[in-house]
């Protein structure tokens, strides 16, 4: 069962340029579903929409970014199907954000109001969706989840300034998760930890799934290392687009698309496998969304690139099970 689908979906930052209006195809027609049970790693370089994309998920759109087509939709755990894309943001902020999908942002301590306990942080929270939430209750609901999640309950009572990088990252993660949301969407949340602190992180994300807390993850990064400790599917975004979706260990052993096969040995690692062939690099820079080039956007940097390439854009076709690539040297002529 999917538990979120994005069907085509478009969001273009506009903005102003010597007087003259243009759109940056941060998201592009992307299609992508999350299922039930399922930590699905979105993995990039830095600027090929996976913030927006995260947005678009959410259906937290505002100036300058405009959502422009698709369809968003969520599954209730009864069932129900929720169309996000037609929801106004206030009904969304009421009745769906922290209770149906959740996000965990980049950057946790910015994420907490600093002038705040963290109890009142989460009464906010819970208050917004039942207005006739008691503080007490609300602190006994998070205490119990700051402890399932292996952090001590007297956090509750402490301002985010208090707390650790790492532990303010858990800290949002607790809260963010309060009530019991079916998709949470954590936005690189190892990105400014320490290796242990990291590992920390990740099991606290783990036990979320678990202890079914969650019922499935969206896990937003630019490191594939990271992500395969947790992620049971992975799906590869460039330039707007989503190029490769495919199980994790596929990914990483069975790499299709150029891009990903240029990621992949783009990783340092300790192997010797790794260690033998050394560190490899993609040539070139990604091309710019104002105005992206006609026909695959890898085009230029890509060593099998055909003519066909450069003129139309490849489709994102299914190639076995549960795996999908965009790319000319997989499609049928």
């Amino acid at each position: 069962m999917d538990r979120l689908t994005l069907k085509n979906v478009s969001a273009y930052y506009r903005q102003l340029i010597v007087n003259k209006e243009v759109y940056v195809r941060a998201v592009d027609d992307v299609s992508l579903s999350v299922k039930k049970g399922e930590v699905l790693g979105l993995v990039g370089e830095s600027g090929c929409g996976k913030t927006t994309l995260s947005k678009v998920m959410m259906m937290n759109i505002n100036p300058p970014l405009e959502f422009i087509k698709g369809e968003v939709q969520l599954t209730r755990r009864d069932g129900e199907v929720i169309r996000l894309h037609k929801m106004s943001r206030r009904l969304l902020k009421n009745f769906v954000w922290g209770k149906n999908i959740s996000i965990v942002p980049q950057e946790a301590m910015s994420a907490l109001m600093p002038t705040l306990k963290i109890k009142r942080i989460a009464y906010d929270l819970v208050r917004s969706h039942d207005p006739n939430a008691k503080l007490e209750d609300v602190v006994e609901r998070l205490e119990k989840r700051l402890e399932e999640l292996g952090l001590p309950d007297y956090i509750a009572d402490r301002y985010p300034f208090e707390l650790s990088g790492g532990m303010a990252q858990r800290t949002v993660i607790a809260v963010a998760t309060l009530l019991n949301p079916e998709v949470l969407i954590v936005d690189e949340p190892t990105s400014a930890l320490d290796v242990l602190t990291q590992r920390i992180v990740l099991k606290t994300l783990a036990d979320l799934m678990v202890k079914n807390i969650v019922d499935s993850m969206v896990f937003i990064t630019h490191d594939i290392a990271i992500v395969r400790q947790i992620a049971s599917r992975i799906a590869v975004m460039y330039a707007g687009k989503i190029v490769e979706s495919a199980p994790t260990e596929d990914i990483i052993f069975n790499p299709l698309h150029p891009y990903t096969k240029g990621l992949i040995e783009s990783i340092t690692s300790l192997e010797p496998e790794v260690r033998k062939r050394g560190v490899k690099y993609i040539p070139g820079q990604p091309p710019q969304l104002i105005n992206p080039p006609q026909g695959c956007r890898f085009a230029d940097r890509c060593s099998f690139v055909m003519e066909k390439c450069k003129k139309e854009e490849p489709p994102l076709i299914k190639i076995g099970e549960g795996r999908e690539v965009a790319c000319w040297l997989y499609v049928k002529r």
